[in-house]
């Protein structure tokens, strides 16, 4: 296994990373194919955290593999958005603007995951993760998924765990979580501004 597979939080990090300079230019447009990849990245994360984020790992891995798919024959976000507005479908199931969205709350999720834990104390991380799935989850999902969410809570593996599946010490994982939300963030303001700049709204 190469040095860089063993760092999936250093390879999520470094992903987004490239994106965000891509976003900071302004002038061009994100390719699906690198934000795609990008975001497939993050996949490993929601299974770390085990089954209180099950339904939103496999959720997030089947939007982030159309997205994927799309990117062999729509070169950007933007282009993907567009045809789909040309097309009417914008918010049908399974447009690629719909999983889009989608996708763009599974990297915000993990980004608000990544502020609470480096700002809570103890091994916890129950209140890190039941902040952010309140905040950017639980107002789209039904009483049924956020009580099974909720449930799911109690499995979730303790810091030092998490930690040690990704393969982190204390140290590396808060640089390499600190760059990922840095970096996220203008990626997850691109991907809105890509919705609300065409008034499509980004709360459905």
């Amino acid at each position: 296994m190469a040095a860089g597979e063993q760092k999936p939080l250093r390879r999520i990090a470094d992903a987004f990373d490239s994106l965000a300079a891509t976003v900071n230019l302004r002038s061009v447009p994100i390719e699906a194919a690198l934000f795609s990849d990008a975001c497939s990245r993050v996949s490993i994360l929601f299974s770390c955290l085990g089954i209180a984020f099950k339904f939103a790992e496999m959720d997030y891995v089947s939007k982030v593999e159309d997205l994927r798919e799309a990117s062999k024959s729509i070169s950007t976000l933007q282009s993907m958005l567009e045809l789909d507005i040309q097309g009417n479908c914008v918010r049908q199931g399974g447009s690629h603007s719909r999983n889009l969205l989608r996708v763009k709350r599974g990297i915000d999720m993990v980004k608000v995951l990544f502020e609470e834990i480096l700002s809570a104390n103890g091994n916890s991380l129950k209140d890190p993760a039941s902040v952010a799935y309140s905040k950017v989850f639980a107002p789209h999902h039904g009483w049924a998924i956020r009580k099974a969410v909720a449930a799911g809570m109690y499995a979730l593996p303790s810091r030092s765990q998490l930690l040690k599946k990704l393969n982190e010490d204390e140290e590396s994982a808060r640089i390499e979580m600190q760059k990922y939300i840095t970096s996220s963030k203008p990626v997850i303001g691109y991907v809105e501004e890509l919705f609300l700049s065409r008034e499509l709204g980004i709360d459905w």
